[in-house]
């Protein structure tokens, strides 16, 4: 492909060289580049591509995209881009690179703190039900129709996802479901796609180490609905506070979902238990698998985007009954002599941690006890800690903290950092064990017969990460071998 028509849309301050040049791949990582390439110096949060050039063009590059001036002496053999913004060039240099995939599907971004990995992967299964071929990317995993892609992040960079959009389209898939993270939006890796529709689950205190500020975080939200063409459509959850403010600008279509006001898709939940949630959709009465009022709003979310993409709502609502959750998402367990129950979920968010302690405790029957194991993740953002902390305590009769994944950081000091949000009356119910098996473990023995364990924040993660090394953990795993020794 010519290198001008890779640059279509770019914001380009200047070049060097020439741009009829025949270009075979584009990279923003030097080591990737191979004789032919393009590479694109970006600014990253680690690391800076403008300090791998000079490898860039070692290794074969033939055009060079950069932001920043003051590039070593320009060789004369290659093509120099100077752009407005690396980051921006690189997302629509790779749509125009991989032909343009989002315009060829149905591409559906599910934004919000938390709920997008459910939404994304409950509007994948069901359209997957009603006969379509699918693509999915999520926090969990990356799908082609049922082929399992492993995710490496909640979005990927620009380049690998333009190239998964690329495979989708050509393997036959029509409707893509995309987790869109407010890193990814202001990263600009989804810029330049196509969006059918995009969907706000809630917005609460996440990411401040990244964005700094609640404000910012929101401002980044809100940029992914500004966005959105006057073809596609916006839905948004009615009953978050921001919920009305992240739509006001979109020329998208817009659509609004509630448990509690008027809305297009509008519920009522009649009952809630362990086997499942008993609704009212927009006047029909449905049996859903899945357990919660946070799920009755995700439920909510794909039933209206599902109408949006012209599904009839009887059939939507039929297929929606029989789907399961995503993993690690109120995954529960029953030991089988005590009837002790176990809940593993990802919350890793006070929100997202008062959510799902508040629908255990409406799944109570009795005095039954709620023991939490929790933890924070390291190198992230540190005021949840103490937040996080004082929710599990205020919601349940015996906390452990414990480890999540310290990353480089302490884990005692993290548990520290927890522990200043408590009050006299919340330090009475928590101990503290560094080893999350050790804590698991723990929880399970203070539990008697019918008692409820959350073990909170890893949920799907099948690793933990200490010091840099990624070691295999499974929550559902321990509490599974740990239930067996109770059951002996």
């Amino acid at each position: 492909m010519l290198l001008q028509d890779v640059l279509y849309k770019v914001a380009i301050r200047s070049v060097a060289g020439n741009t009829s040049v025949e270009v075979n791949d584009i990279q923003i990582d030097s080591r990737k580049i191979k004789p032919g390439a393009v590479f694109i110096a970006v600014k990253g949060v680690a690391a800076d591509g403008h300090q791998f050039i000079e490898k860039a063009i070692e290794n074969g590059a033939v055009v060079i995209v950069y932001e920043e001036s003051g590039l070593p002496t320009p060789d004369s053999r290659l093509t120099y881009v100077q752009v407005e913004n690396s980051g921006s060039a690189a997302a629509y240099m790779a749509n125009n690179f991989f032909g343009r995939p989002s315009e060829k599907i149905k591409l559906v971004g599910v934004t919000g703190t938390n709920g997008k990995t459910t939404i994304a992967t409950l509007l994948f299964k069901l359209f997957t039900r009603l006969g379509y071929k699918c693509g999915l990317l999520s926090t969990v995993e990356n799908q082609i129709g049922l082929t399992v892609v492993p995710a490496t992040h909640t979005t990927p960079d620009a380049i690998s996802l333009n190239q998964l959009l690329s495979q989708m389209v050509n393997e036959g898939c029509t409707h893509v479901f995309m987790e869109t993270s407010s890193h990814a939006i202001h990263q600009h890796r989804v810029t330049g796609l196509q969006y059918a529709g995009g969907v706000f689950s809630n917005i609460t205190h996440d990411h401040l180490d990244y964005h700094q500020t609640f404000d910012e975080y929101i401002r980044v939200k809100k940029a992914f609905f500004d966005s959105l063409s006057s073809s596609a459509f916006a839905i948004s959850n009615a009953d978050d506070k921001r919920g009305t403010v992240m739509l006001q600008n979109t020329s998208a279509k817009k659509f609004y979902y509630s448990l509690k006001t008027v809305a297009e898709f509008k519920g009522k939940i009649l009952d809630n238990s362990l086997s499942g949630l008993m609704m009212i959709v927009n006047d029909v009465e449905v049996h859903f698998r899945l357990i919660g009022e946070f799920n009755a709003y995700n439920l909510l979310a794909v039933f209206g985007t599902a109408v949006c993409l012209g599904e009839e709502k009887q059939e939507v609502l039929t297929a929606m009954s029989i789907l399961t959750g995503a993993e690690g998402r109120f995954d529960y367990m029953v030991s089988a002599k005590d009837k002790v129950i176990a809940i593993v979920d990802y919350a890793h968010t006070p929100d997202a941690l008062l959510n799902v302690l508040a629908t255990i405790k409406k799944l109570k029957k009795g005095f039954e006890q709620v023991i939490t194991v929790v933890g924070c993740g390291g190198d992230r953002d540190r005021t949840k800690r103490p937040v996080m902390a004082a929710a599990a305590c205020e919601h349940s009769d015996k906390v452990i903290f414990t480890s999540d994944n310290p990353r480089s950081e302490d884990p005692a000091q993290i548990i520290k950092d927890m522990e200043e949000g408590l009050s006299a009356a919340a330090k009475r119910k928590y101990i503290s064990i560094v080893d999350r098996k050790e804590a698991i473990k723990t929880a399970i023995s203070l539990a008697k017969p019918e008692d409820i364990i959350l073990v909170a924040g890893k949920g799907h993660e099948k690793y933990q990460e200490i010091k840099g090394v990624r070691s295999h953990f499974d929550d559902k795993e321990i509490v599974k071998e740990f239930f067996e020794l109770l059951d002996k």
